[in-house]
């Protein structure tokens, strides 16, 4: 059975192209032309054990909200696809990653009800490199769990360096995910008293 998600998505203001296996072994392929978001997909992939395939281009002459934002929304729409029925996942899973002085706390639920819950330290600076606004990690989450259709809690209690609390937050992303799309010799059809998800 192939776990398999692919979606090209076309505005007026970008192109993105979205591969995902959920099967893989971790292999990334990811140019965004935003650095650091491409370092933090990077994450999803490697410590996820996808392999991920991203190319967008977009709009950044005027910045990089609609490049990071249609790239977040094609990725929860491939990693919706790659799910399929959802039968015999594990479903629910969770993951804390230190990263230095900073820790991220995930929780996840392969629910196909999106809700988003996140919470991190005030005070952060307001930019990682030339173009990375840190205002968008909420954002990259909100996009993803709308359109992958999961339940998202993430938190981090404490951090000081802006980039050790968002990439902690996406190497436990990466985590949970891998958890819960696992297959649970215990979990027979679908993971729901309802009969679907």
């Amino acid at each position: 059975m192939s776990r398999k998600g692919r979606i090209e998505r076309g505005t007026k203001e970008t192109q993105v192209l979205v591969e995902i296996d959920l099967d893989g072994t971790g292999q990334v392929d990811v140019a965004t032309g935003v650095g650091f978001f491409d370092h933090m997909l990077a994450q999803i992939g490697k410590h996820g054990s996808f392999d991920l395939t991203v190319k967008t281009t977009g709009d950044l002459h005027i910045d990089s909200h609609h490049t990071i934002e249609d790239t977040s929304i094609a990725l929860g729409q491939a990693f919706r696809e790659a799910l399929g029925d959802k039968a015999g996942i594990r479903r629910f899973a969770d993951a804390s990653i230190p990263l230095d002085e900073a820790l991220a706390q995930v929780t996840v639920d392969v629910s196909g009800r999106p809700y988003l819950v996140h919470a991190e330290p005030d005070g952060m600076a307001p930019m990682i490199g030339p173009d990375y606004d840190t205002t968008m990690t909420r954002h990259i989450f909100e996009s993803f769990v709308s359109n992958a259709r999961v339940a998202l809690h993430v938190h981090v209690p404490y951090g000081r360096n802006a980039h050790h609390i968002v990439e902690a937050q996406f190497k436990a992303l990466a985590r949970a995910l891998r958890d819960a799309v696992a297959f649970d010799a215990k979990v027979h059809g679908i993971p729901s008293t309802k009969g679907a998800l």
